[in-house]
């Protein structure tokens, strides 16, 4: 588990300090804890451009798909 997670770290890792920040913070604080399928969502949210990550998590718009959605939001609502 430990190899997956230093993967998905190196996969945080974004074109932005914030994108970095944001899901790194997810990754660190929720990742492992989260459904099965929170945890999809999460690998699927990876493989976005940066520009439409950017959008979805700086609040300018959401995601089609609902599980995404309510990911999106839990990583909005993270404490800083």
């Amino acid at each position: 588990m430990n190899e997956n997670i230093n993967k998905l770290r190196w996969r945080c890792r974004r074109g932005t300090l914030e994108l970095d920040l944001m899901l790194l913070r997810y990754l660190e604080n929720r990742y492992l804890v989260a459904e099965p399928m929170e945890q999809q969502a999460f690998l699927l949210l990876l493989e976005l451009e940066d520009n439409e990550l950017m959008r979805y998590l700086m609040g300018e718009q959401l995601p089609q798909d609902e599980n995404l959605t309510d990911l999106v939001l839990a990583i909005r609502a993270l404490p800083v």
